[in-house]
């Protein structure tokens, strides 16, 4: 199955907010053709209705794929409504945070494919990275075509198994949250320091987006990195210092930050 499938058989979208609408446009700059989407969603936005697409219009009998882009709270409404896709000869692909691959076999039926994926907000500007994994039902073939799809938006990578879904929220899919603060924090102690808040702002946000970007094109690791700009004794050891702390620095803090994140993401999956 490939997008040329994809085209022919149709994808359904359930739920087109921000995350359902990053995706869609990926799509269509891919060229999937509008004629292939369905999407539901109760408040279409105005984006939306200039893309094209089917909206809230009956969908085929058997897609070839149902994205399922609802927030999780919704869910119990939204599923029931693809019920009659069950059973084989769709694929499902939920990019809904915390619903397991066991609540969309009770709901679907235990032989229908089901892969679930975690993306992250970078999505939006075509930057994410999504995490999937697929249930027994599953093929190699579906694996790869919701690659495929989520490529749309940015990067993806395969888990070994559903359990590891957790610790993934807690290090990229609530990680974006992390860098913002350390933004806010880090323009913020430039102001400290006597600097404008704008232009504190503006350094901020380039050297976090600068030091991203290196860090994925260096052929260099982080921490080497991290060695090349330190000179001894020099400006970047001083802060370094306080930063690498085993107690109080970077090492402790998002050891504890990520734990705890993870936990509530056990916690929320658990109902």
């Amino acid at each position: 199955m490939d997008m040329n499938t994809l085209a022919a058989q149709g994808l359904v979208l359930l739920g087109c907010g921000k995350m359902g609408s990053a995706m869609l446009a990926g799509w269509l700059e891919r060229g999937l053709s509008p004629e292939a989407v369905w999407v539901m969603d109760p408040n279409p936005s105005d984006w939306l209705k200039g893309t094209g697409v089917h909206i809230n219009a009956a969908a085929p009998e058997a897609p070839a794929i149902v994205l399922v882009a609802v927030k999780p709270q919704v869910m119990g409404a939204a599923l029931p409504t693809a019920k009659s896709f069950g059973g084989g000869a769709t694929l499902f692909v939920s990019v809904a945070a915390g619903t397991s691959i066991a609540t969309y076999e009770a709901m679907l039926g235990a032989g229908t494919p089901v892969v679930r994926a975690m993306p992250n907000t970078p999505a939006a500007v075509g930057r994410g990275i999504t995490a999937l994994i697929g249930n027994a039902a599953a093929s190699e073939a579906h694996l790869a075509l919701a690659e495929a799809l989520l490529r749309a938006v940015g990067q993806t990578v395969r888990l070994e198994s559903e359990a590891q879904m957790d610790a993934v929220t807690g290090v990229s899919g609530s990680g974006p949250a992390y860098v913002f603060h350390l933004i806010e924090t880090l323009a913020a102690a430039g102001v400290a320091q006597g600097l404008p808040e704008a232009l504190a702002m503006q350094l901020a946000k380039a050297t976090v987006a600068g030091a991203g970007a290196l860090a994925e094109a260096a052929a260099e690791d982080p921490a080497q990195l991290r060695v090349n700009v330190t000179s001894p004794n020099g400006t970047t050891q001083a802060a370094l210092e306080v930063l690498m702390d085993a107690e109080s620095g970077f090492p402790a803090l998002l050891n504890r930050a990520v734990a705890a994140a993870t936990r509530r993401s056990e916690e929320l999956s658990r109902g």
